[in-house]
């Protein structure tokens, strides 16, 4: 997957998180096919240039963690904790409870994310 693809993918993936859930940097990792790849998704979410439309406060430590946010560490972890406050998420010394509010990537999102680029893949190459 070029990185380009990554990107795109993680800014996907990161879209499809419903509001009032969180996903984890290792999860969204998993569900684009590259299990080791937590701290690449990190790095994808610093360059996310459309916060919070697409919406990576939503995207936090595998631990509950808020972890980081758009590079500028506290300013942006207390608007990552306010946009989450904002949508029900309820944090508890920092903590968010992933038991009660974790998104997981089912098989379906998985595939059809992969069959969709692999579908833009074949047609680039026939064009």
């Amino acid at each position: 997957m070029a990185s380009t693809d990554f990107f795109g993918g993680v800014m996907e993936m990161t879209g499809r998180i419903p509001k009032g859930k969180v996903t984890t940097y290792a999860e969204l990792a998993r569900a684009l096919g590259k299990p080791d790849a937590q701290r690449a998704v990190g790095q994808a979410l610093k360059r996310n240039e459309n916060a919070p439309a697409i919406p990576c406060h939503r995207v936090v430590r595998s631990d509950g963690n808020l972890g980081g946010y758009s590079g500028r560490e506290e300013k942006m972890i207390r608007k990552k904790l306010m946009l989450l406050k904002k949508e029900g998420i309820e944090i508890k010394k920092g903590k968010i409870e992933l038991e009660r509010f974790m998104h997981r990537f089912d098989q379906l999102s998985y595939r059809s994310y992969h069959f969709r680029r692999k579908s833009v893949g074949s047609k680039n190459l026939n064009s």
